[in-house]
């Protein structure tokens, strides 16, 4: 076991698989000699080449379009987009071609494909750089998500999506890149797909989130203590979904909190409450609540404080809750 940031868990992740199998590559913008804009690839040019850890140009759209490619020619490429909301020229890639390869070939040929990126804002960024796009990904069929919350799981989510014979999103909160730090497993290292952690027990009421959010919950639960006691159920991946890790904790707890950086409409937490609403019913004592971003443009940094979930509002929702 090694103490890493979570930022140096991607990283080490990265170099294990790269040599535990040679047809593991990483493309992207900066990705080479740079090592990424956030050092995510640091050295992978150095030790494997500038064949498997390709600085692409700027053109998300390409970098999706030509791992396609790679992955007819028997490569597992993975893909880092630069920042979160860079993405989206890329969604015709995804959408129109990486969904749907398994189902057009029915089932004969697999799309190993991992596309990475850091997500989400609190690290005073200017515009394009702060959004929680996750909800795009996980509507779009034959697409799996992940996010990892903690350094061990991010070095172990991106082993599971970078082993795995369908298209993998994984979404790294950067907020956290160098704030969480943690024991890390060396040498191999993977987190199943679709299994969730409880990453606090508790008996009064269910926090539900994932990515940076696991960590404001957890704020939020400290900050309750003496009134509730707070489970937080740290969702990992998105989709494969853990219902029955979600549907064990409410049946405990009775309520159930859902928090995202997201905007509301449409958000992932909607589909946590619609899980619960048709599964869980009988077990809730109230309302399941969200708790999320607004639906607004990511606003500037000089206001992103107001936008993002607070500790504050997540203790309100709670609250609210207990007194129902």
């Amino acid at each position: 076991m090694s103490e890493r940031l979570l930022v140096e868990a991607v990283n080490d992740a990265l170099h294990v698989e790269m040599e535990r199998d040679p047809s593991v590559m990483v493309l992207g913008e900066d990705v080479g000699r740079l090592g990424g804009v956030f050092r995510a690839t640091a050295g992978l040019r150095e030790r494997f080449g500038a064949e498997r850890c390709v600085d692409t140009p700027l053109a998300e759209a390409g970098i999706l379009g030509t791992a396609v490619g790679l992955c007819m020619a028997g490569w597992r490429p993975v893909c880092e987009m630069q920042y979160d909301a860079f993405s989206y020229p890329a969604l015709d890639q995804l959408i129109n071609h990486v969904g749907r390869y398994r189902w057009r070939t029915r089932g004969a040929m697999s799309f190993p494909l991992v596309i990475r990126m850091p997500y989400g804002g609190g690290v005073r960024a200017p515009e394009l750089h702060d959004d929680s796009p996750e909800t795009y990904y996980v509507h779009t069929p034959g697409v799996k998500v992940a996010i990892p919350a903690t350094p061990a799981d991010a070095k172990g989510l991106i082993a599971a999506a970078i082993r795995d014979p369908d298209p993998v999103v994984v979404l790294e909160p950067k907020l956290h890149y160098r704030t969480a730090k943690e024991e890390v497993p060396d040498g191999e290292h993977v987190v199943p797909l679709g299994q969730a952690r409880i990453a606090r027990e508790g008996t009064d009421v269910t926090l539900v989130a994932y990515g940076a959010m696991v960590l404001l919950a957890a704020r939020a639960a400290d900050v309750l203590a003496v009134e509730a006691s707070c489970e937080i159920v740290d969702l990992r991946s998105l989709k494969p979904l853990d219902e029955e890790t979600l549907l064990a904790s409410v049946a405990k707890t009775g309520r159930a909190v859902v928090v995202q950086e997201a905007p509301r409409v449409a958000g992932f937490a909607a589909e946590i409450a619609a899980v619960l609403a048709e599964k869980a019913i009988y077990d809730l004592r109230g309302p399941v609540l969200r708790v999320t971003g607004y639906d607004v443009p990511y606003p500037y940094w000089q206001v992103e404080d107001a936008y993002m979930p607070s500790v504050e509002r997540v203790a309100d929702a709670v609250r609210r809750l207990l007194e129902a």
